[in-house]
C-alpha cells in the first residue's frame, strides 16, 4: 500500500481532458496568424528592408555599378561638407518645411472647423477639399504651373485686376519658385489632413461645449480651452507626419521646377536622385540620404520627447 502511495505522488500529472485539442486550435491559430503576416513582411524585406541596409552600406563606399563597390569609410561624408550643392539643398528643405508645415496644418484645422458645422452640401464641400489629394501630382503640378505663368497666367492676372503692377515671377523666378511650390503643395495637402481633423473634432464631447457656454465662454475661448486641448492627439500626429513629407519631398519639385530656376528649389531628396540616378554617384547619393534620415530621425524624436513631457505635466 505504501508502494502504491509513492508510486502516485511520483506519477507524472495527467493532462485535463480537451489541453491537447486547445494546444492544436492554438498552433493552428499562430500558423494562421503568420500566413497573413509572412507574405507582405517577405515583399517588406525584399523590397525595403533589403535596399535600405545596403544604401546604409553604401555610405561608406564608393560605387558607381561599374566597379566593384570600395571601402572609403567618412569620405563622402567628408565631401559633403564641402560641397555646395548639399549646402544649397539642405537650405531650401528647410525652407519649404518651415512654410509648408505650419500652413498646412492651419488650413486642414481651418477647413475641418468649418465643414465640421452644419452646412447644406457639406459632404460635396468635403469631398471638394479631399479631391486634390488623390489627383495625379503630375496634373496637379501642371495645372498650377499654367496658373503661375508670369505673363498669361490667371493669378498674375488677378493680381494685375487689382493693381499690382509688377506681379511676381512664380516658377521662374529664383525669389518666388520656392513660394509657388509651398502654395501647391499646401493646396494639394491639406485635404488629407482636413479627414484627420474632422474624426478628431467629432470626437470632442459635446458637453464641453455645453459647459463651457454654461461658464460664459464666447467662440474664441471655446477654441482655445476646448478644441485646441482635445485636438492634440491628432495635431501631434499631423505634425509628425508632415514633418516627415516636408523633409522628403521630391516629386513636386520635379515636375514643377526640376530644382531650378537655377538651384533656387534644389531639395536633399532630389540630389540623392540626381547623384544617384544621373551621375551614378551611388555611395555619395547614400550618404547624403543617410544624413537625411538622422535628420528626420533627430526631429521626429525630439518631437515625442516634447509630447510626452507635455503629456507629463
Amino acid at each position: 500500500m505504501v508502494d502504491a502511495a509513492a508510486q502516485r505522488r511520483h506519477a507524472p500529472p495527467v493532462a485535463p481532458p480537451g489541453s491537447t485539442a486547445r494546444r492544436r486550435r492554438a498552433r493552428r491559430d499562430t500558423l494562421v496568424g503568420w500566413s497573413f503576416i509572412l507574405p507582405n513582411f517577405a515583399g517588406f524585406a525584399l523590397f525595403t528592408l533589403v535596399p535600405v541596409i545596403a544604401a546604409f552600406a553604401l555610405a561608406f563606399m564608393e560605387w558607381d555599378s561599374y566597379r566593384a563597390p570600395e571601402w572609403v569609410g567618412l569620405d563622402n561624408f567628408a565631401e559633403m561638407l564641402e560641397d555646395e550643392n548639399v549646402r544649397v539643398a539642405l537650405t531650401n528643405t528647410l525652407l519649404y518645411a518651415a512654410g509648408h508645415i505650419p500652413l498646412t496644418l492651419v488650413a486642414a484645422l481651418g477647413l475641418a472647423i468649418v465643414l465640421n458645422g452644419k452646412l447644406r452640401g457639406v459632404g460635396f464641400f468635403r469631398t471638394a477639399a479631399f479631391f486634390p489629394y488623390v489627383t495625379s501630382l503630375v496634373a496637379v503640378a501642371v495645372v498650377w504651373n499654367m496658373l503661375f505663368n508670369p505673363t498669361a497666367g490667371p493669378v498674375n492676372q488677378f493680381l494685375g485686376a487689382l493693381g499690382v503692377a509688377d506681379p511676381p515671377g512664380w516658377v521662374a523666378s529664383t525669389d518666388w519658385a520656392m513660394p509657388a511650390v509651398i502654395i501647391t503643395s499646401v493646396w494639394r495637402d491639406m485635404g488629407y489632413y482636413m479627414v484627420l481633423y474632422l474624426a478628431g473634432l467629432q470626437a470632442v464631447p459635446e458637453e464641453y461645449y455645453e459647459a463651457a457656454r454654461v461658464d460664459g465662454a464666447n467662440a474664441w475661448d471655446r477654441f482655445r480651452h476646448v478644441t485646441l486641448p482635445c485636438l492634440r492627439p491628432t495635431t501631434f500626429f499631423v505634425l509628425v507626419m508632415l514633418t516627415i513629407q516636408s523633409f522628403k519631398v521630391l516629386d513636386l519639385i520635379v515636375v514643377m521646377t526640376d530644382g531650378g530656376p537655377g538651384r533656387s528649389t534644389l531639395v536633399l531628396a532630389q540630389l540623392v536622385y540626381r547623384e544617384g540616378i544621373t551621375e551614378g554617384h551611388f555611395g555619395y547619393s547614400s550618404a547624403i540620404a543617410l544624413v537625411l534620415f538622422a535628420i528626420v530621425l533627430t526631429v521626429t524624436v525630439a518631437q515625442f520627447r516634447l509630447n510626452e513631457r507635455r503629456n507629463a505635466r
